[in-house]
């Protein structure tokens, strides 16, 4: 497909579109169809055609518009009417209302925050084109940044347009995605590789998920674009066996990308070729990391090796590899074709653009949204995410995952990027937010996230191994009622030991959670060591001896 053919295609959907009088989205992303939004399709689909309307009323699937746990979510366009918790007998009022006076007490207002508040570039057509079908895609401009580069953008300026943006990786560590970029380009060797990790483990996250899910051909224009740029052939996209939807819909869009030239051989009509494969990974936490995430491409156990040599140099099978994450890859198409001031015209300083956060735990509106970086905690929270349920009281906010910090109630105003977030404790991580109320036990929360972290250790390396299983019985100690005052000491070396030598990324900021809690929430351990009392009523206080 060349350039002018896939313009010529774009314009004949978006005229087919223009045509129908109106359309009707279901949300068939994971957290729908598992309240059966296939069921209310099916249903939809039957009662427009019962009614005659099947040539001026489409029922179309659709990615995730992010009000996750309103499901099943129905939009009806042109008039954008948005509509929650529908059912398969919802069908025929919802039909019969069409172009009239919509069905009230299933309808989301449309100056509701959770959508105002947003500004979205990487889920800008979640919830608006079928995943399953290319075509959808092309029409809302996609694949038009790649066959332009491809015919007028020489691979360096593809570089210097990210660089220019700003983005930093959106994977955790927040490192410059033009200075990596610019690193593999630069690397000698005749194949090089770009590795997209969909390996998204934390606990309350569902970002990428929902961005391979609902807009997979957006991921793989940005890996096409990344291959272009750094000089790589060959591409692999690393998804998380928990993730069987978005593993099917990525290879059904690679082959259909195949079928119309725009990725395999000769892509445009250029020189440029880019095959991709997907890699499906058997959900180990420490795959996330990118040495880790390697080996388990390459066919061996995942876990991390010292670095360096780093990727950029020596990557998979030996070769310059460029690793990004999904949300990180889904930012590029839009940068290449409005250019890298328009990104960086976004956001703050030293972090640009936007960012997706999945909203979880004791908040009214849980789900996916994008927002500024730079948009304050208490924006996220009470505005977005419509405050704490049940008149009760915020207490913390946990961001980035088990590797994140405990953010308690004094700092809702900050404004939210990488480098405010690590000065009081967390990170930004991959876009987890936890969110937390007065029935919160802080000192079980840090022990959960140090289960997890114990749990999910690839043993390589004695500081995480055992640092972290030294760690979670101390705390389990605590939560039981069986712990001394000396402890907390112990506790502290603990984390500053585990940090400061374990091998990677995991060992490395798994004491996050212990050491916030204990910064801003002391005051609870101490009544549970003092007192055997948990302010929070959540622990059961026992005279045993943990295990």
């Amino acid at each position: 497909m060349t350039l002018e053919e896939l313009q010529a295609l774009a314009a004949k959907v978006r005229d087919g579109a223009a045509a129908r009088a109106r359309v009707v989205r279901v949300c068939q992303g994971t957290g729908c169809h598992s309240m059966r939004s296939d069921v209310v399709q099916e249903a939809l689909s039957k009662e427009v055609a019962a009614r005659g309307l099947s040539g001026s009323v489409a029922v179309a699937r659709v990615g995730c518009p992010g009000m996750c746990a309103s499901g099943p979510i129905v939009s009806v366009g042109p008039e954008e009417v948005l509509y929650r918790g529908v059912r398969p007998e919802d069908a025929g009022e919802l039909v019969a209302g069409l172009g009239g006076a919509p069905v009230e007490r299933l309808r989301l207002p449309s100056d509701n925050p959770f959508f105002t508040r947003q500004k979205k570039i990487v889920l800008e057509n979640l919830g608006l084109i079928d995943p399953e079908n290319i075509e959808e895609y092309i029409g809302a401009e996609g694949y038009s940044a790649l066959l332009n580069a491809l015919a007028a953008t020489p691979p360096a300026d593809i570089v210097a347009q990210v660089s220019a943006s700003g983005l930093r990786g959106r994977g955790g560590a927040g490192f410059p995605v033009g200075l990596k970029w610019a690193t593999v380009a630069k690397a000698a060797g005749t194949q090089k590789y770009v590795i997209c990790n969909g390996d998204e483990g934390d606990p309350g996250a569902f970002m990428d998920r929902s961005v391979m899910e609902g807009d997979p051909h957006r991921v793989l224009e940005g890996m096409a674009l990344a291959a272009y740029a750094v000089g790589a052939t060959r591409g692999y996209v690393y998804v998380r066996a928990e993730y069987p939807l978005a593993f099917s819909r990525l290879r059904k869009a690679i082959r259909q990308a195949e079928q119309l030239g725009l990725l395999g051989d000769r892509i445009g009509g250029s020189s440029f070729s880019f095959k991709v494969e997907v890699r499906l990974g058997a959900g180990a936490f420490v795959c996330g990391e990118e040495t880790a995430l390697m080996a388990s491409v390459e066919g061996r156990r995942g876990t991390p090796r010292p670095r360096p040599p780093f990727p950029a140099q020596s990557g998979l099978w030996g070769c310059p590899t460029l690793i990004n994450n999904v949300e990180t890859l889904a930012n590029i198409a839009p940068i290449v074709r409005n250019g890298g001031a328009w990104y960086a015209a976004v956001g703050t300083a030293k972090s640009k653009g936007t960012k997706v956060f999945a909203l979880s735990g004791r908040v009214v509106n849980t789900g996916l949204i994008e927002v500024p970086m730079g948009i304050t905690l208490r924006e996220i929270i009470f505005d977005i995410g419509g405050g704490i349920p049940e008149g009760r009281k915020f207490k913390a906010v946990q961001t980035g995952g088990p590797s994140g910090g405990c953010i308690p109630a004094q700092h809702l105003d900050m404004p939210i990027d990488y480098d405010s977030l690590m000065s009081v404790g967390s990170i930004m991580g991959s876009g987890g937010m936890i969110i937390m109320d007065e029935t919160s036990c802080m000192v079980d929360v840090a022990r959960y996230f140090m289960d997890f972290c114990m749990g999910e250790s690839c043993g390589k390396c004695v500081p995480c191994r055992v640092g972290t299983a030294q760690m979670h019985r101390i705390l389990s100690g605590i939560t039981r009622g069986t712990a001394q005052p000396a402890d907390l000491g112990r506790l502290e070396e603990l984390c500053d030991m585990v940090r400061s030598t374990s091998l990677c990324g995991l060992g490395q900021s798994a004491p996050n959670p212990v050491l916030t809690t204990l910064r801003y929430f002391r005051d609870e351990y101490e009544a549970h060591i003092r007192d055997r009392k948990c302010p929070a009523g959540h622990c059961k206080m026992s005279q045993e001896v943990p295990a």
